[in-house]
């Protein structure tokens, strides 16, 4: 669970390969790809271009590099030559990258053109929320502040919190303890500790936060078919609080209160 300082430096490199990634993903149009198309891109990027593996495929059986989640899919979305990126959507790529051994994960949910203001709204509460829950990591805190600290961000804004999937620890496993849900009570559950490497992946919905899986056994779904977003970065806990190990170039944390 502890990850010593030269632990840590690896996986800040495949963090920073990680998050490369995702710049190349933003300098391309996504509208009118397929999302095997982009899966395709992603493996040869990643492969060719970084010399790095993609965590991602064989794992658990699985056979892509990444998720595709659009509209009302979660999390899981499987790639797909019919599934065309449309004017409109919004979809998240989930995308994980091993280098020396060690392995990143992180999620964008990004914006497909012209794209309803309510969905927009949903998508921007959505990393709002993840970057509560970042900022409220740091030693001698506890797992439900992390938890808590995204709940009261999303419920504020009218949104749900899917509880069915949470962040997790990663290190030479792509799933390790502890587990980081993203709801709970400040104050309780573990005590976070200089060397804990984990991901904060929030998922919210427009509507309820139920959710089911589809007949692919992978593709998690929302119950009444409104919208659904997600963001996710690998961080560790410094001395002095918080490193995201998959921020990108650019990137600034956006909170409001």
């Amino acid at each position: 669970m502890i990850k010593s300082p030269d632990e840590v430096a690896l996986m800040a490199e495949s963090g920073r390969l990680l998050a490369s990634v995702f710049t190349h993903l933003d300098g391309l149009a996504l509208a009118g790809r397929t999302t095997m198309e982009i899966n395709d891109l992603v493996e040869a990027f990643i492969v060719r271009d970084l010399g790095a593996r993609p965590a991602s495929k064989g794992q658990y059986g699985y056979g892509f590099v990444l998720n595709c989640s659009r509209n009302d899919v979660v999390c899981h979305g499987v790639p797909s030559r019919e599934d065309v990126l449309q004017d409109g959507d919004i979809v998240n790529l989930d995308i994980t990258l091993e280098k020396n051994g060690y392995i990143a994960d992180s999620s964008k949910t990004y914006l497909i053109g012209e794209v309803a203001p309510a969905a927009r709204r949903l998508v921007r509460i959505t990393y709002e929320a993840m970057w509560k829950g970042i900022h409220a990591a740091r030693p001698g805190a506890r797992l439900g502040d992390i938890g808590h600290a995204i709940e009261r961000h999303a419920k504020r804004a009218g949104y749900s919190i899917v509880r069915d999937y949470c962040g997790h620890g990663i290190g030479t496993e792509m799933h390790e303890d502890p587990q980081i849900l993203h709801f709970g009570k400040p104050g309780t559950g573990l005590t976070l500790r200089e060397g804990m490497v984990f991901t904060i992946e929030p998922m919210l919905n427009q509507g309820s936060r139920l959710v089911r899986t589809e007949a692919d056994g992978w593709t998690v779904v929302t119950v009444d078919g409104k919208l659904s977003a997600q963001f996710e970065h690998t961080v560790a806990v410094t001395g002095e609080g918080v490193r995201v190990l998959t921020l990108r170039p650019g990137e600034v944390p956006s909170v409001h209160s």
